[in-house]
């Protein structure tokens, strides 16, 4: 029985670093090194909150082709379920991300591919609702889907469960008014600073964060290094995260879910459930890409013990259930 079922976007994610200073037109740039991972927000979120120990299932399409292959293995590695993930039924290949970190920058260049098609009769509703929750991400890259994203939200509400959203941006920065009524239905609501801003149509933070909160029940807000704000019925949290020398924060977004989903179907408090999203997306940022520091158990392990405050209640890992998914790679 799976506790959190995720509808979203699965593929890799490209990475090239050590980028020139500039580009000229016509020339030949070289980078000094290269990663192919797990990407797309959805997958980066599942893998992780797998790898924390909460039982996920996934929905997604892609392609058959190798890439879909590739994001398929990589992904049931960390112990996802994957049955309901489905073949396009024509000729389009999986998507792909190619990410160009650039000094304090980084570029995101995403070919869509089967993350687009993926459409309502495409869902097993029965699946869904055999779940807890219902997470998704990046709403605006689902083309076929959004227009009754609603509608899959109802029913999952009607079905008793929870629901989580990270809309992550939209590259047509529209922000449409299609998704303030499915915040209706959200019962987590987590976007970057930015997104929130956007998404409430205001400059200040304290504005969206009442805004967003007068629609969804809580509302995160992450802030990469500065402290992640938390509101809900009135009361507001902040925590910071630890210092961590960054590699790469390509996914932190999507783990700061994981980790705060994980504590939060568990009945930890909005504090706890702020701080230990703030330590697993910390971690997160010490290896490259979004899910490779959580394939090392022994340095998650170490990390969690090292931030969490065991005054709270015992650390939040299945280390055995890790160890066991990894085991059997």
């Amino acid at each position: 029985m799976i506790e959190v079922c995720v509808v979203g976007e699965l593929n890799l994610d490209l990475i090239l670093y050590g980028l020139p200073a500039q580009f000229a037109p016509d020339h030949e740039h070289l980078a000094s090194g290269m990663k192919l991972t797990l990407g797309s927000s959805s997958a980066i979120f599942a893998h992780n909150l797998s790898i924390l120990g909460t039982k996920v299932g996934f929905i997604a399409k892609v392609g058959k082709d190798p890439l879909g292959s590739m994001a398929e293995e990589r992904l049931g590695s960390a112990g996802v379920e994957l049955d309901h993930v489905v073949d396009a039924v024509n000729d389009t290949p999986t998507g792909l991300t190619v990410v160009l970190p650039h000094g304090q920058h980084r570029y995101i260049l995403t070919y869509p591919g089967t993350m687009s098609e993926l459409d309502f009769e495409d869902i097993d509703l029965d699946y869904v609702c055999s779940a807890r929750h219902l997470h998704v991400s990046s709403f605006f890259l689902h083309k076929a889907l959004r227009p009754r994203m609603l509608d899959l939200f109802r029913e999952a509400k009607a079905a008793g469960l929870t629901t989580s959203l990270d809309t992550n941006d939209d590259p047509e920065g529209k922000w449409g008014g299609d998704l303030l009524q499915v915040l209706r239905h959200v019962d987590v609501f987590l976007p970057n600073e930015r997104e929130a801003k956007q998404i409430a149509g205001t400059k200040d933070l304290s504005e969206a964060l009442k805004k967003l909160s007068d629609l969804s029940t809580v509302v995160v807000v992450k802030r990469g290094a500065q402290p992640a704000i938390c509101r809900s019925a009135g009361s507001e949290w902040e925590v910071a995260p630890p210092r961590v020398l960054e590699v790469d924060d390509i996914g932190a977004g999507d783990t700061f879910d994981a980790g705060f989903i994980h504590l939060w179907l568990r009945k930890a408090s909005l504090e706890d459930c702020l701080d230990f999203a703030s330590i697993a997306a910390a971690y997160s940022v010490t290896r490259e890409g979004g899910t490779e520091a959580f394939r090392d158990h022994q340095g998650l392990t170490w990390f969690v013990n090292r931030y969490w405050d065991s005054s709270h209640g015992p650390v939040p890992l299945d280390a055995a259930r890790f160890s066991t998914q990894f085991a059997k790679k």
